[in-house]
């Protein structure tokens, strides 16, 4: 049975956090910035803010990655606490406050794009594209983008390995779509590296 094509972002597979926050840093959104949805990487921007990634990483490197946030809505007129920012939805004297993972030692599992990646391509660096989140669930679209599998220091993550556990399961067949367990390579709280 082939793959599916619906990317999910990136779900945390492995780490060093333990309840209640599971590794999750407070970090300032940018106010008024595109929609960030849960289980996308996010940038840091100059402003010490974190903005939605674009998957063009540059020598800064992602903050991490997103799963939630809080911030007083105008509409509602509440604190809202949501696994997603609508990118707006706050008076511009408020701060939306999101949570990020962002230690070095996490991994991840992300949907590959049409290509796929194989056992031959664990070790290699790898970027994402951001792809179109889905506001009525609030998950990311994200998925890893395998043309730009290389030796560069400044790409996001680092292949780990393929999911190819349980037989038939989502994303275990090898090829197009399949699932893969990636690292930081290039985190604001760790040292760019190369193959």
């Amino acid at each position: 049975m082939a793959n599916t094509n619906a990317p999910y972002g990136f779900r945390q597979y492995s780490g060093t956090g333990s309840a209640p926050t599971y590794e999750q840093v407070p970090v300032v959104i940018a106010y008024n910035a595109s929609a960030i949805y849960f289980g996308d990487p996010v940038e840091p921007d100059s402003s010490g803010t974190v903005v939605r990634g674009d998957g063009t990483t540059g020598a800064a490197g992602i903050a991490g990655i997103f799963v939630g946030c809080q911030y007083l809505s105008v509409a509602q007129k509440r604190t809202v606490w949501s696994n997603y920012w609508p990118g707006s939805d706050v008076a511009s004297t408020n701060t939306v406050t999101g949570y990020i993972i962002n230690d070095p030692n996490a991994k991840f599992i992300a949907q590959t794009d049409a290509t796929g990646l194989t056992q031959a391509e664990v070790n290699s660096n790898i970027s994402y594209v951001i792809g179109t989140g889905n506001a009525a669930n609030g998950l990311s679209g994200a998925y890893l983008d395998s043309t730009t599998l290389n030796t560069t220091s400044t790409l996001a993550f680092r292949v780990v390995g393929i999911v190819t556990q349980p037989p038939g399961g989502p994303g275990t067949e090898a090829g197009a779509y399949n699932y893969a367990i990636v690292a930081f390579n290039n985190v604001s709280t760790k040292a760019l590296t190369s193959v």
